[in-house]
């Protein structure tokens, strides 16, 4: 160690919690044996370290997300490469604006431009995708991988480091002050001489549903990994949401041994006990169990039954009427009447749900394994979940992620998938079909959207009413500007029941096991979006719409 580098611009929005535990250094202060001798005989600081000829400067993760970064600094010092470690969380379509700041801080400051990022699932819902850079001359010149499952990715490349320096010289308008910032002397080194360059083959952009698969397939595996769980537990009702938590377990294990080999997966899971052939891997990794009732249908428990033989997972089929008659019996006993579905309709769809939990919370038990709840943001937004019910987990996959999107998704999975593990043709048996809790008698056709609005309609208010923190008028203008195939009468009654609805089921949405963090327009309390418990439920703006 020859000294360290302070940041000097701290996140704090979303998942970024930085000002509460920490200050931001100031520019150009170096502190010589900031902790004293004995500690930390260092200088702490923003110093140039230089290595032979070689300068080298740092940017610090958010240092380069500002308008007024560091690195500005790092160019009237003549440095010539910038190192830039980051911990930068993915979101879809992030890695772009990465490149963007990285080839800028190149062209821009004239120096080679180095950015490592963190890989894996770190704390529980932060996914890190790794995709190291390096730009020069403008140019992103080499990419490391993303969402490997590997501890470790390198990107190499040489860069012309006598090229830059001439670009600076070029530059009428910097002024160069070799002496300006402190140097740190670390050493001689012999530098590779540049006689040719062979360019660099641009990584194509990933599709959002890529994105999705391959992030979602690392978060799996890491969370596995590091809470030293033998699996997951699933309870697999045919439906969408349940569907989509399944399958990520299929493609984890696909992409890992595609990676890694089942040598290398093996070590990275050494606490599961996998059969002696590989084909037989996932019933050890994924238990499945569809839970029936009487308002089941035919249609969700073939679908379920197929999916989880195209998955290969360990499967089991069990009805709960038993379980739910008995609950009623006991409730009706203390009423001293019976329960109706015209008078206890919520109530009779819950304990349908409810009644399901324990069942596959004892086989999650039995198989030291982890329990997936399956809700998703959409119905995290309104309520639309039993609470102790689709809500019971451990680890909340998809409950950052929007019911319409999953439902491309899936669409998506059925027919192409990721070049490495192809589609699962078994979920058309899932797509097929309208989105249904079944929990009421089936002649009344019970679906979703009945029950609530389309999702795209939803999905579009929950992103300007909590995103854009747009007020129930403007909402209302913003869906009866892109739905205009829908009454307006009928828009205004949805933005009405969605305010109500977010307000209500907060303490919901506080309650909902760890979710894997996908987009920048997240839900959850914890970490992205506070709103209070207790609030006045937007009386006065809805009034105004009635």
């Amino acid at each position: 160690l020859r000294g360290f580098v302070a940041k000097k611009n701290l996140a704090g929005d979303g998942l970024h919690y930085e000002p509460r535990w920490f200050h931001a250094w100031p520019e150009g202060v170096i502190v010589e044996e900031a902790l004293g001798p004995k500690m930390c005989p260092l200088p702490i600081g923003d110093p140039i370290f230089k290595i032979g000829d070689v300068r080298i400067g740092l940017e610090v993760c958010e240092d380069a997300w500002v308008a007024d970064r560091p690195g500005r600094y790092f160019a009237g010092s003549g440095v010539d490469i910038i190192l830039n470690p980051s911990a930068s969380h993915f979101a879809f379509g992030k890695q772009e604006v990465r490149e963007q700041f990285v080839v800028e801080g190149s062209r821009a400051f004239g120096a080679a431009y180095v950015y490592a990022n963190l890989l894996g699932n770190e704390a529980g819902r932060a996914i890190y995708d790794g995709g190291g850079l390096i730009a020069s001359g403008g140019k992103i010149v080499a990419e490391g991988r993303r969402f490997s499952f590997e501890e470790v990715t390198l990107a190499v490349q040489t860069v012309d480091i006598e090229k830059n320096r001439l670009h600076q010289a070029r530059t009428v308008s910097r002024e160069v002050d070799v002496e300006g910032l402190a140097e740190i002397y670390v050493g001689d080194m012999e530098w590779p001489v540049v006689t040719s360059w062979d360019g660099h083959e641009a990584v194509p952009p990933m599709s959002k549903e890529e994105e999705f698969t391959r992030a979602m397939a690392l978060a799996y595996f890491d969370y596995l990994r590091k809470s030293w769980s033998n699996g997951f537990v699933v309870s697999l009702s045919g439906g969408a949401d349940s569907a989509a938590v399944s399958c990520f377990v299929k493609i984890m294990l696909d992409l890992a041994v595609e990676e890694l080999g089942s040598k290398g997966v093996k070590a990275r899971l050494p606490h599961i006990t996998f059969p002696k052939s590989q084909k037989d891997w996932m019933q050890p990794l994924l238990f499945c169990a569809y839970q029936g009732t009487k308002n089941s249908g035919e249609v969700t428990r073939n679908a379920a039954r197929a999916l989880a033989e195209a998955l290969g997972c360990d499967f089991a089929e069990w009805e709960v009427d038993e379980l739910v008659a008995g609950y009623e019996s006991t409730i009706e006993s203390v009423l001293g009447r019976k329960l109706s579905w015209k008078k206890d309709d919520i109530t009779r769809q819950n304990i349908q749900a409810r009644v399901r939990a324990p069942g596959i919370w004892m086989f999650a038990n039995l198989r030291n394994a982890l329990l997936l709840a399956t809700s998703n943001r959409s119905e995290a937004a309104v309520g639309y979940a039993t609470m102790d019910g689709d809500t019971s987990g451990g680890l909340s996959p998809i409950a950052g992620i929007d019911k319409h999107f999953l439902r491309e998704w899936l669409r998506w999975m059925e027919t192409t998938g990721l070049e490495e593990t192809g589609p699962i043709p078994e979920l058309s048996h899932i797509n097929s079909q309208q989105p249904t809790a079944e929990l009421r008698p089936k002649a009344q056709k019970q679906t979703d959207e009945d029950d609530l609005m389309p999702y795209p309609v939803l999905d579009t208010m929950e992103r300007a009413a909590i995103r854009d923190k747009k007020g129930p008028k403007d909402v209302l203008k913003v869906v009866e500007r892109v739905y205009p195939e829908y009454a307006k009468e009928e828009l205004k009654d949805w933005t009405i029941k969605f305010f109500k609805l977010w307000c209500r089921n907060q303490w919901k949405r506080e309650r909902y096991a760890v979710s894997f963090h996908v987009d920048d327009q997240n839900l959850d309390p914890k970490t992205w979006c506070r709103f209070p418990i207790l609030s006045s439920g937007f009386a006065e703006e809805l009034a105004e719409l009635t």
